[in-house]
């Protein structure tokens, strides 16, 4: 059996551990250059930079009614 890959893996997390470091000091912006408040916008930023980068990250799973 061929062994998985964790250069992606390795490669989100470490983007994500940037960036809410980023949050944590206050100094991360979001693309309209504003101070980033909201930790939920914080993930949000991590996991599309992490996507951009080329890590293997699933897309948000939508809510059935």
């Amino acid at each position: 059996m061929a062994k998985k890959s964790t250069s992606s893996r390795s490669k989100g997390k470490s983007k994500v551990q940037k960036v809410m470091k980023e949050h944590k000091e206050g100094t991360l912006k979001s693309g309209s250059g504003k101070k980033v408040k909201s930790r939920k916008q914080a993930v949000a930023i991590a996991l599309s930079e992490a996507r951009k980068s080329g890590a293997k990250i699933p897309k948000k799973k939508k809510k059935s009614s």
